[in-house]
């Protein structure tokens, strides 16, 4: 598997045509001769290289708007041929079919098309059906064949090929790299047709699908004795794209606390900060700037703060950046960072700092489950019951708008808190919550308990429907003022019948936000 094959004729077929002058300059220097198609013959020929077009091989002219160039036996007969075998090298013979020893291809943009929006006919055309034959076909074939899918191998290329070709070993890895490149076309193909109207049954995708090219490996998992990586999305930058620019490498368990972060982050329009510990907010605000949404972000939980991750929904002022660094923080993720906050938060040594645009939500979610995948729409706030001209007050007297501003935000942010779900807030900020408890009135108490005096005036907002009247009464003894929730229980009398004699506003959305 070490000895070299030498590269003498090449299949080149791009859409991307970056980096071919350099691609150009290797096949010339190591005297390749080359076959081509269309713009990319052109673009090779204006860099010096001496180009057969692909019709002059096949005897037979690109044809249906260039949707047939390379689908012939004198193309593919050439990929195809295992060179070990005898009688694969009689047949080239008398067909009089010259193999190729390299296939260059990447394939048309069809994700990047549907990102754009473009309509249903344009999508159609940008799918690939040559460019994945010959990629497969070379992939199958790496015993004879070297296949390279992306201009970023071009230098390595460059390498081989002056070093006498690909050995056995490294066109394996070639053939690897391929088939993840047409896998990954493959199920963005299939996932964009099961989501369109009428190829989905019962509302739901009729093919669900992720693939991921990995990035690099991690340290180790959740925890130290499991294996872990991060892979990326073709086309979808996000987290697992995200530019490092300062700190130690990221762990698994900061990726999941960071996802978290932005996700809660990117909930609100304004200025929001979200301060995340385990999956859960420590304190999430809003404010007239990041600075101001981080200090109210902070302040709602300060001890548990410490060694959390921060997400921004803004770039990072120097002065939320003087706020940060007299704090313990293990990540801090934002869309960008003003001039001189990185130089600042950088003073700390172990401090991650991440570059990733807003998020780009998902239509629909997955989840590995034994055997299989679970799949949702994802929670974008789109229920009619996120609108709160459409909730219904059902006891006291209807609030103040400051006072519903903040229930909004209340129910806005508490969809980030893990289930079971209740959360305080005041002015645009968090001030208590309570997670992850295994009953609703545990969670009244952990966030009233963490609120302590600021409980008195707040509002609070459930993730669900109370069941009983005890975790409302948990919060009017705190003395909240005012209370959203879902609804729907069939002891909601009870609950209404307490608020009620309180004189605490109780609205109810019709919505919950679960978030296991």
């Amino acid at each position: 598997m070490s000895e070299r094959q030498p590269v003498r004729r090449a299949l080149v077929s791009v859409y991307d045509k970056s980096g071919l002058g350099q691609l150009a300059k290797a096949l010339i220097d190591a005297k390749v001769e080359v076959v081509s198609t269309g713009s990319t013959a052109k673009e090779l020929a204006s860099h010096g290289v001496t180009v057969t077009e692909v019709s002059e091989v096949t005897g037979f002219s690109e044809c249906l708007d260039g949707r047939v160039k390379t689908l012939h036996p004198k193309i593919h007969a050439g990929i195809l041929a295992d060179r070990r075998l005898e009688s694969h090298r009689d047949q080239l013979a008398e067909l009089d079919v010259k193999p190729f020893d390299l296939v260059v291809c990447n394939l048309y943009p069809f994700s990047e098309t549907v990102a754009r929006g473009g309509d249903f006919d344009e999508c159609i055309e940008k799918i690939d059906i040559g460019g994945p034959s010959m990629v497969r076909a070379a992939a199958k074939n790496h015993a004879s064949v070297a296949v390279v899918t992306n201009p970023d191998q071009y230098e390595d290329l460059a390498r081989a090929l002056s070093e006498g070709g690909y050995t056995g070993e490294e066109r394996r890895v070639l053939a690897a790299r391929a088939f993840a490149h047409t896998a990954a076309y493959d199920v963005a193909v299939a996932t964009w047709f099961a989501t369109r109207n009428g190829v989905s049954g019962e509302g739901v995708p009729a093919f669900v699908g992720m693939t991921g090219e990995l990035i690099h490996p991690l340290r180790y998992g959740e925890n130290s004795h499991q294996a872990a990586a991060v892979y990326q999305s073709p086309g979808e930058p996000g987290l697992a794209g995200a530019r490092q620019l300062h700190g130690k490498a990221m762990s698994y368990n900061n990726y999941v606390d960071t996802n978290s972060a932005r996700r809660a982050a990117f909930d609100f329009e304004e200025p929001c900060v979200a301060v995340i510990k385990h999956s859960n907010p420590c304190g999430i605000a809003t404010g007239s700037d990041i600075a101001e949404a981080h200090r109210k972000a902070h302040a709602c939980d300060s001890l548990s703060a410490f060694g959390g991750v921060i997400a921004t929904n803004r770039p990072v002022s120097v002065a939320m950046a003087e706020q940060v660094a007299e704090i313990f923080t293990e990540v801090v993720v934002a869309p960008g960072y003003d001039d001189g906050a990185v130089e600042i938060l950088s003073r700390k040594k172990n401090i991650r700092l991440l570059e990733a645009p807003a998020p780009e939500v998902a239509c629909w979610e997955l989840r590995q489950i034994d055997g299989g995948l679970l799949a949702m729409e994802a929670d974008v706030f789109q229920a009619e019951g996120d609108d709160p001209s459409q909730w219904t007050l059902a006891a006291g007297e209807a609030v103040d708008d400051a006072t519903l501003a903040d229930l909004l935000f209340a129910w806005k942010a508490c969809r980030s808190v893990k289930s079971n779900a209740i959360l305080l807030a005041h002015g645009g900020a968090s001030v208590g919550v309570g997670m992850g408890q295994v009953n609703r009135v545990d969670s009244c108490r952990l966030a009233v308990e963490r609120a302590g005096d600021r409980a008195a005036g707040s509002v609070a907002a459930s993730d669900a429907f109370f069941p009983f009247a005890d975790g409302p009464q948990v919060l009017i003894d705190a003395n909240v003022k005012a209370i959203v929730e879902p609804g729907g229980s069939i002891r909601d009398d009870e609950t209404i019948e307490a608020c009620r004699k309180a004189g605490v506003a109780l609205y109810l959305t019709g919505t919950r936000h679960f978030f296991h």
